[in-house]
């Protein structure tokens, strides 16, 4: 071929560690949206970022010369960082180790778009741990309980 089409739409997930409720609303839009600002920096479009208190979900859209361990490590690592610096009081410690990363296909990125805007009144009704299992029984990733949460 020619030339090099893709079609890469990751719906990454990650908590706090330990998913100390530290992300609060004051600001939260703050964090998400230097978030997008990375994705931004790394030629990739963060179609939506958002999340609750003790976790985070970005919709990207990435080039294919990123795996999706390396946008999860930017996300996370970056992230982290900015929020050391600029937010101290806050008392962040990290990101968790691990992170949760599902494709999407193009013709279900509205609904996931509207998923995790919809994070607030969503996680009035279910845990995050219930969401992280659900999120991975839909694709049916296989994980072992013991090793899912630290």
């Amino acid at each position: 071929m020619a030339n090099t089409y893709s079609s890469c739409f990751y719906h990454i997930v990650f908590s706090t560690k330990h998913r100390d409720p530290l992300i609060k609303p004051a600001i939260e839009n703050r964090v998400w949206e230097y978030v997008g600002g990375i994705a931004r920096k790394h030629r990739m479009i963060a179609l939506q970022v958002g999340g609750i208190e003790d976790h985070l979900h970005a919709l990207v859209l990435s080039p294919p010369r990123y795996s999706p361990s390396q946008i999860a490590q930017y996300l996370k690592g970056e992230s982290s960082k900015w929020i050391h610096e600029e937010l101290p009081d806050l008392r962040f410690s990290s990101w968790q180790d691990g992170y949760g990363v599902f494709t999407v296909n193009k013709s279900l990125v509205p609904k996931v778009i509207d998923y995790i805007k919809n994070q607030h009144a969503h996680h009035q009704n279910e845990s995050f741990e219930d969401e992280y299992r659900r999120l991975m029984a839909l694709p049916g990733i296989d994980y072992d309980e013991r090793y899912v949460f630290d």
